[in-house]
């Protein structure tokens, strides 16, 4: 009898310690993918007090009650003196505490004047029922280290638990720190200590996930966390993140990165079936593979990419992106100045439809993915309801190689020189195409250059650049002129160069030649924005004297779904998620029509 006593008493112990292990799980933080708005799309590293208490003013009027609620301060909020279109890395202006701990800069965000840091920030947010969120960087401070500034609550200092391997190749404000140093959990333990006492909710941490995975740096990260017993929400970023720490970052992480930056460029978004496919099976509960920002909206007003605008992306390839985010349950980071918003833009934020299937569906799953079409499912946990996207991929061609009179073959960051020199014969040619096309490595550093392209007819020679290109589109930022498409200076090989053609791919240059030119010649090569990072470009240049575009596939395609291959064996309704309208009922079959480069989003409800 007391055995059995005991043994009950031991088992509602294991329950209730389980129970409490869930609860007190940071997986349960992020219950739904997380939503929000953060200033990294339209103001780079340059967002103010002002701009940011904007968009959370029209969150909190908006788009609250669909469930936005995270407003994200990004990138070097610490820096007084940033530039937009990149960072200033000449006389950067840090605000730093004496343990070696970013604050923000007075001169943007005037409320942490007197050492308040951002809590009268998070304040107002909290106050709107937002939550707040910042960027940092993975590491320690080099002003840190350099000034060998103590770590609170450790006898170290920052030099003692700092390593110049491995830094950040395109930011220079960090060094790695060396996890088996004493003082190097501290460190973290401090400023998370300082964030939570600002009443942060978000963390979106830099550097951690790619091209190295710094496993050791996010399980401190996440110790430092839990700790502060405040539930603050971690994404680790950029990405891809190695899909071998699948299992690790879902275990440490709330949302993880899955792509590098994403802009507003149809390329990148068509790469998302593939990489959304494949991190598919290591989405769990408060865990998601994050495809990155919504560059929708207004982007670009003092960002990285491009100047201010709205969207490049057609309203079709908008639907695409809004129905692929929802049905693979990625979180939805808004990147537009919201305060810009068209009716458009909020009627994609704002469908009720939609954002339930993001919020509430289960077993999601790609259907099928080629190269002119795709499809996902998903249902609906309490019913028999299924949802369905189906999506029209179909490309026209941007370069048809057969077509070309010169190519370079795949060229990358260990191509001998990073370059090739071209001299082919252009006798009679009325145009010029000069193209970049990615090389299929679904890494985002594509950074090429032109290097002076020259024209010859045997006695006179004329510079390309000397004339005007009839047409020019660059898969990142926009072609350039005598600079990289970064805005720096051409070089190639650690050469600087004074003459050129920066892009990224992929990229056309259309010229109408003058008459008599018989010789073209050109450097091509890596831009040495590409070759700094751990990953570099793969890239393959192309050289036409005719239209190198295939066929234009048609307007729209039919594309056909079997019911029984959704679990639907009845007769069933039909509901169009984007309009709400009804579009009857059907039996075995659905031939849904969608547009190029755009998306139909379905509810299904088989009938008794």
């Amino acid at each position: 009898m007391f055995k059995r006593i005991s043994y009950f008493i031991i088992g509602v112990l294991v329950i209730i310690h389980c129970n409490a292990q869930r609860v007190n799980d940071f997986h349960n933080w992020a219950t739904t993918p997380p939503m929000g708005w953060n200033s990294w799309d339209c103001f780079g590293p340059t967002v103010t007090e002002a701009e940011v208490k904007a968009n959370a003013d029209y969150m909190a009027a908006h788009l609250k009650k669909y469930g936005w609620n995270y407003v994200v301060v990004d990138i070097r909020w610490y820096v007084a003196n940033d530039k937009a279109h990149g960072y200033n890395e000449t006389d950067p202006q840090f605000n730093i505490d004496e343990f070696g701990r970013f604050q923000p800069a007075v001169n943007r965000f005037p409320s942490s004047a007197g050492g308040k840091g951002f809590k009268p920030l998070a304040d107002y947010l909290h106050a709107k029922g937002l939550k707040f969120g910042i960027h940092i960087m993975r590491g320690i401070p080099v002003v840190a280290v350099k000034d060998n500034l103590p770590i609170k609550n450790s006898t170290a200092t920052a030099k003692d638990i700092f390593s110049p391997n491995d830094q950040c190749r395109w930011l220079h404000d960090m060094y790695t720190i060396n996890p088996a140093k004493k003082g190097a959990q501290e460190y973290y333990n401090s400023i998370f200590e300082m964030y939570a006492s600002w009443g942060l909710d978000f963390v979106k941490i830099d550097d951690l996930s790619s091209p190295i995975y710094f496993k050791e740096e996010i399980e401190m990260i996440r110790k430092a966390i839990d700790r502060t017993g405040r539930k603050i929400v971690l994404s680790t970023s950029p990405g891809e993140t190695p899909i071998a720490q699948g299992q690790h970052v879902q275990a440490n992480a709330n949302m993880w990165r899955t792509v590098g930056d994403f802009w507003d460029s149809w390329g990148q978004l068509k790469e998302h079936f593939d990489v959304f496919d494949r991190w598919n099976k290591y989405r769990a509960f408060g865990a998601y593979p994050d495809g990155d920002m919504l560059p929708m909206g207004k982007i670009g007003i003092r960002a990285e990419r491009g100047n201010p605008r709205m969207t490049n992306f057609t309203k079709d390839e908008q639907y695409t992106l809004m129905t692929l985010w929802s049905i693979f349950k990625s979180p939805l980071m808004f990147g537009g100045n919201l305060p810009d918003n068209d009716a458009f833009t909020d009627s994609l934020l704002t469908n009720s439809l939609a954002l339930n299937v993001l919020n509430n569906s289960i077993n999601n799953k790609p259907l099928f993915n080629d190269e002119n079409k795709a499809s996902w499912m998903a249902e609906e946990s309490s019913s028999n309801v299924k949802y369905l996207a189906v999506f029209n991929k179909a490309d026209q061609i941007l370069a048809d190689e057969s077509k070309a009179i010169w190519k370079s073959g795949l060229m990358n960051r260990n191509t001998a020189n990073q370059s090739k020199q071209v001299d082919i014969d252009i006798t009679g040619a009325k145009k010029l195409y000069l193209i970049v096309n990615n090389g299929g490595d679904n890494i985002d550093w594509d950074h090429a250059d032109w290097i002076e392209p020259k024209l010859y007819n045997g006695k006179d020679t004329i510079s390309l650049t000397s004339l005007k290109w009839k047409k020019a589109t660059s898969g990142w930022g926009k072609v350039r002129l005598n600079k990289a498409v970064s805005g720096s200076d051409l070089t190639v090989n650690g050469i600087k160069y004074d003459n050129g053609i920066g892009v990224h791919s992929s990229s056309v240059v259309e010229f109408d030649l003058p008459q008599g030119y018989t010789h073209f010649t050109t450097l091509v090569g890596i831009d040495q924005a590409a070759t700094i990072q751990n990953v570099g470009a793969t890239v393959n240049f192309l050289i036409f004297t005719q239209n190198p575009s295939g066929p234009i596939p048609p307007a729209t395609a039919k594309i056909p779904i079997s019911l029984k291959a959704l679990g639907i064996h009845s007769a069933c309704t039909i509901t169009d998620i984007w309009s709400g309208k009804s579009l009857g009922k059907f039996t075995s079959d659905f031939l849904p029509e969608i547009n190029r480069h755009g998306a139909g989003f379905y509810k299904i409800v088989p009938l008794k």
